[in-house]
């Protein structure tokens, strides 16, 4: 759904969004294909409590350039150059979570991420995908890293 109007739907090529400053962080928004989005803080809540996985499938330029979570999985959903498909995807997956465990998936800005929930949650796992990914969405002047996302919210980093 739309968080700016419950009543329209988010449309298949837009990320979603998380709620507002003072929304509900600590809730489950319900998803197709997948268990749910939720909020960077609910995820890192779970993963720092040993609830969930936390695997990030942006690229290695990405982490290596931008930033990481130090502690989570580095699992590429696509590859750079050219964006290919990980074929490794699935067995990393499979060796990173138990089966039928708890995964959370960032990405840069929780659209690639809620691909890979939803390959997760074929191959048995129950999936979320983390809203805002690492990066958050473009600011006015195109920017990231200035509205929304993990690193944004204070939550663990590193660069370099």
């Amino acid at each position: 759904m739309n968080p700016s109007n419950p009543l329209q739907p988010l449309s298949a090529d837009a990320p979603p969004t998380a709620p507002a400053a003072g929304g509900e962080s600590s809730t489950v928004r319900p998803a197709q294909g997948y268990a749910g989005d939720v909020s960077p803080e609910l995820a890192c809540q779970w993963w720092q409590a040993g609830d969930a996985v936390l695997v990030d499938v942006r690229t290695d330029a990405e982490r290596e350039w931008v930033g990481f979570v130090p502690g989570a999985v580095p699992l590429a959903w696509k590859q750079w150059p050219g964006m290919a498909m990980n074929p490794g995807f699935d067995d990393g997956l499979k060796a990173a979570v138990p089966a039928g465990g708890k995964v959370v998936l960032l990405c840069r800005s929780g659209a690639r991420s809620v691909a890979a929930a939803r390959r997760a949650t074929e191959l048995g796992l129950q999936a979320y995908n983390i809203l805002e990914g690492f990066e958050g969405d473009p600011d006015a002047q195109a920017q990231r890293g200035h509205v929304g996302g993990w690193r944004f919210r204070g939550l663990p980093w590193r660069q370099g």
